[in-house]
């Protein structure tokens, strides 16, 4: 129930209260009213307060760091070296025929 209902439910016991005049064995319209009154008179200013906190939220990003307990520091990664040339080996020769 919004903004919405609560004028609803002032509106509704206005009209119970002030503008019916039927009388229903047991049942008293206009305390009926002055009650749907008094309820919608909350739950619109119940609407009222909760859209006002609604409205003044603040959104704060949170990052979080993973870090292992004993792992070394990060190194930079090393200089190239330079890289020397593989000797190419000939393979065995054929053992000779005999």
């Amino acid at each position: 129930m919004g903004i919405g209902g609560g004028i609803a439910l002032i509106v509704i016991g206005a009209i119970l209260s002030f503008g019916v005049s039927d009388a229903i064995d047991g049942v008293n319209l206009t305390v009926i009213g002055y009650i749907c009154m008094g309820a919608g008179l909350i739950a619109l200013i119940l609407a009222i307060v909760l859209n006002n906190q609604r409205a003044n939220t603040s959104h704060t990003a949170v990052v979080e760091q993973r870090t292992t307990p004993n792992a070394p520091p990060a190194q930079a990664a090393p200089a190239a070296q330079p890289v020397q040339p593989v000797q190419q080996q000939q393979p065995p020769a054929a053992p000779p025929a005999v």
